[in-house]
């Protein structure tokens, strides 16, 4: 039986509760939260709620801590703290930070003995071996990745961070034209701006100019300067009514030729009702894989890729040799 602790309790951690319940060979220990732990109140009976501070000293009874209250500010800070103490699985997704993100991890889970598991989730992660395995194969091509059509949970936060906005919603879209193009195996170079384009929902407080607001949205750098930006003021109804969901999804293709120079391609897609739903179950599988390789005394730094199929799974070797292969 893996022994599973929660860091944190938003969307992703509720999503990690219901997805270890969902496997026989794992427990929930217990939720651990930054607020005050009277304020959270979980799915799971007879489960503690603690404060993040019970696992400072390194005895808490867990195999595998997911962390799953930071963000990208704070999981350099969080991953690195815990990895020390615990074995621990983040999904940190600021893809150009993952290297050094990676160095801190591996320092301190390599100075405690521990195994810790960096940006784990579907991008990266499930994306990330596709565009691994379509290189493998295909050595001679072109990688491409389409986003959405989803909520970009990061970029509604950063419209939610302007003066005046009162909440928000922002989907990410991919440009048919530009999705058609790769298919057919033309192999485009396409721009940021010709591969996708961003509409944004968004409630304004009373008084605030939506002008100034919808300049400050088309104008951000990093997350709408590059982009074809759609902005849509609503009202809070409106936004809880039509927009309450969290839905997410993408393609990631590799169009090239074989040796002999016939025509290829690959595609992986995936189409989410539930980003932070589906994140917690890839989570929660590979937290199992990381519970193994401690077992093994394995301990270090790993990604997606250093981690094979099997041990993400709870059968043996013989059952998916005989069922799945």
């Amino acid at each position: 039986m893996t022994r599973i602790g929660i860091l944190g309790y938003g969307n992703l951690g509720r999503g990690i509760e219901l997805a270890v319940r969902q496997n026989a060979d794992m427990e929930l220990v217990a939720v651990y939260t930054r607020r005050d732990p009277a304020s959270v109140t979980i799915a799971t009976e007879g489960v503690p709620v603690k404060s993040a501070a019970s696992l400072d000293d390194g005895t808490e009874p867990i195999d595998v801590l997911i962390i799953a209250g930071g963000s990208a500010t704070d999981l350099p800070e969080l991953t690195p703290k815990y990895a020390k103490l615990y074995n621990v699985v983040d999904s940190f997704d600021t893809h150009a930070n993952i290297p050094e993100h990676f160095a801190a991890v591996d320092a301190a889970a390599r100075e405690g003995g521990r195994v810790a598991l960096i940006s784990c989730g579907w991008d990266p992660g499930l994306f990330s071996l596709n565009r691994l395995y379509a290189n493998c194969m295909l050595p001679e091509g072109a990688d491409y990745t389409f986003w959405g059509k989803g909520i970009s949970q990061g970029h509604s936060d950063a419209i939610r961070r302007i003066e005046g906005v009162a909440d928000a919603k922002q989907y990410t879209i991919p440009v048919q034209s530009a999705l058609d193009a790769v298919r057919s195996g033309v192999n485009p170079e396409l721009t940021t701006r010709e591969k996708h384009t961003r509409e944004c929902w968004v409630v304004l407080e009373d008084g605030a100019d939506a002008v100034a607001v919808e300049k400050q949205i088309v104008e951000m750098p990093n997350y709408f300067a590059d982009y074809d930006t759609t902005v849509h003021f609503i009202s809070q109804e409106e936004l809880d009514r039509d927009h309450a969901g969290l839905p997410h999804g993408g393609f990631v293709l590799r169009t090239g030729k074989s040796a002999a120079g016939t025509p290829m391609k690959i595609e992986y897609s995936l189409d989410l009702g539930s980003n932070p739903e589906f994140t917690s179950s890839v989570l929660v599988a590979y937290a199992r894989a990381v519970a193994r390789f401690a077992q093994e005394g394995q301990s270090g730094c790993k990604t997606v890729f250093d981690i094979a199929p099997a041990y993400l799974s709870p059968e043996d070797g013989a059952t998916l040799r005989a069922h799945m292969l």
